[in-house]
């Protein structure tokens, strides 16, 4: 078992590529895109100032799109000094056009308008964007106002049928710009673009890899952490794994991970928690045995965020419950356990509110669900990643597949899967409906083609139904397939009929008080992944 260093370092943070966002619904995508061309980027709001930008020493910024019109009263504004800090700067749509003007150039208000799909001509082939690319590629636009003039000292690089300028690029002052959108996936050169802006515009390499982001987060909880001792909520998810993984690879033994058996785990969890983490890690697990504690504390609720806050608040009462113990084991010459590690990820804190000019769509049990009277100090070295990049850090730590590759599954548990009042006869019933669920996808080789597949119990309904030849009146599940790459988005999976078909005999003949079987087809937006 690795021991921790005796003198903690004080991490290097990595290069930043700061996303403005203008209120765009693509500004999360852009960030995830500089990542993936291995660059590290973070999304600021548009209302940040200048100085306060400049002074996180950015390597680049973009500006995003957004719905403004850059003549409506209201329309978000940037200040033009941005232009004059030296650093490279690439604006899409929006920002695009706030940029022309800021810089001198044109932008009408013509009202003609391109959405969707658009033929994109490229004048300049050899550009420092658009070298390599063909002349005539398929963007995607969404823009009303038309830039018809490049500022003073601008080249030109491409149009098309209705916009004269569509981009364009001062190599000087490294500037650049685009009226779409290369960040979707319907602009078909666009990642091509973007990387060229990042390598050849900014002049960055791409070395943001999985192996540098453990190299960062370990010196940062060294840092962090000292020759204190820390907690880990472990889950037996992904996001929990990895962090307790990436904690313990900083400070050794003075980790010690407690698992809360809270009753609302999925069949076979604890046991899978204490054989394949344990195995994989040699980590010290304190498991704890809360059940009863939960469900008294959730009777009789139904409101699905009061269930979230109860949740998340015993979880930290355990969890310091634990605390008091591991002191008091260590008796008066013990490390003081002041840390909590949380395997918190960026889809959490956005959809928590904590994103840039993001609503509060659910608390997450770890970050709205928290106490105020907190007696711990976070640590959460996952915070800024998406799952994809969770999962990619996992393996560059040696997890088991078996870990990492595991599908999702909400902290909260089939707590936030019952919609209705928990009991232990509602759990038990979900237990046995998710596991044939969960059987069947495996069976039939699934288990990679989706990201995820909640079963919700709707055990505040009932529905008529004929079992045994005779009239029944059970509750529905729901089958909630869905294909995503971070969570932030997500569109249902088409699932083969016979497997559809199999899981709901399995569930309706084997799972007492289950008659019906549902499958949701909802994408997201508008509806979320889970349904509480």
């Amino acid at each position: 078992m690795a021991s921790a260093p005796t003198a903690p370092t004080a991490p290097t943070p990595p290069d930043v590529v700061l996303v403005v966002d203008f209120g765009a619904q693509y500004a999360q995508l852009i960030a995830r895109r500089v990542r993936e061309a291995r660059v590290y980027s973070e999304v600021v709001p548009s209302t940040m100032p200048v100085a306060q930008m400049l002074a996180r020493e950015p390597k680049a910024i973009i500006l995003s799109g957004g719905p403004s019109s850059v003549y409506a009263d209201d329309a978000p504004e940037l200040d033009a000094a941005l232009f004059e800090a030296g650093v490279p700067v690439f604006g899409m749509c929006y920002g695009f056009q706030l940029m022309a003007q800021a810089l001198g150039g044109t932008v009408d208000n013509t009202g003609a308008r391109e959405y969707g799909r658009t033929a994109l001509s490229v004048s300049k082939p050899g550009s420092t964007l658009f070298e390599g690319t063909p002349d005539e590629q398929s963007v995607w636009m969404s823009h009303g106002d038309a830039c018809s003039a490049a500022p003073e000292g601008f080249a030109v690089t491409a149009s098309t049928d209705m916009v004269p300028v569509a981009a364009f690029e001062n190599d000087a002052r490294k500037l650049y710009g685009v009226q779409y959108h290369p960040e979707v996936m319907h602009s078909t050169h666009g990642q091509q673009v973007l990387e060229h802006f990042l390598y050849r515009g900014a002049g960055l390499a791409p070395t943001w890899t999985a192996g540098s982001i453990v190299e960062e987060q370990v010196a940062a909880i060294r840092a962090q952490v000292g020759g204190k001792r820390a907690i880990c909520g472990l889950s037996g998810g992904v996001d929990s794994a990895v962090a307790a993984a990436l904690v313990q690879r900083a400070v050794g033994d003075q980790l010690t991970c407690v698992y809360v058996d809270h009753g609302l785990m999925r069949q076979g969890e604890t046991e899978q928690v204490e054989k394949d983490f344990v195995a994989a890690t040699g980590v010290q697990l304190k498991v704890v045995d809360a059940e009863q504690r939960f469900l008294d504390a959730l009777a009789g609720v139904h409101d699905p965020e009061r269930k979230r806050k109860i949740i998340g608040r015993e979880f930290i009462r355990v969890f310091e419950q634990a605390q008091a113990e591991l002191v008091a084991e260590a008796g008066e010459e013990g490390q003081e356990v002041a840390f909590l590690v949380q395997g918190t990820l960026y889809p959490d804190i956005v959809e928590s509110g904590g994103g840039t000019g993001t609503a509060n769509i659910k608390s997450h049990h770890n970050v709205g669900g928290l106490p105020e009277d907190l007696r711990f100090e976070l640590v959460e070295p996952l915070r800024q990643l998406f799952k994809d990049e969770v999962r990619m850090v996992g393996q560059e730590l040696g997890l088991p597949d078996e870990i990492v590759q595991r599908q999702p599954f909400p902290g909260p548990g089939l707590g936030i899967r019952i919609v209705g009042e928990v009991t232990r006869e509602r759990l038990d019933l979900l237990r046995a409906a998710d596991a044939i669920a969960r059987e069947e996808l495996t069976a039939a080789g699934l288990d990679r083609e989706i990201w995820q597949c909640p079963v919700v119990l709707l055990a505040d309904v009932r529905s008529v139904g004929v079992q045994g030849d005779g009239r029944s009146y059970g509750h529905p599940v729901v089958l909630r397939p869905v294909s995503s790459e971070d969570a932030m988005t997500a569109d249902w999976s088409r699932l083969p009929y016979d497997v559809l078909a199999r899981i709901s005999t399995r569930i309706t003949n084997e799972v007492r008080d289950v008659n019906r079987v549902v499958l949701d087809v909802t994408s997201k937006p508008p509806g979320t992944i889970e349904w509480e």
